[in-house]
């Protein structure tokens, strides 16, 4: 039996950061069903968090990102 990839890489902007990484999205979902669905803060793995002028700040494995301050979100290529 295979295993289904629930990771979804997504792109996330704020108003200071721009953030690479992946969400746990379930097959078949989409990220507008997933932040819909979330609470004060959503997970995102291998993170990468960069500045809007380019400079990256730092990565992580995990990092929760608040809702409040997600102003755009996509998925990512």
């Amino acid at each position: 039996m295979a295993i289904q990839e629930t990771r979804t890489k997504v792109v996330i902007l704020t108003g200071t950061y721009r953030i690479k990484g992946y969400i746990d999205l379930v097959p078949g979902a989409r990220v507008t069903d997933y932040m819909v669905e979330a609470k004060s803060f959503i997970a995102v793995t291998d993170a990468e968090v960069w500045e809007l002028e380019g400079r990256q700040v730092f990565t992580a494995p995990f990092i929760n990102v608040s809702r409040e301050h997600i102003e755009v979100v996509a998925p990512g290529s």
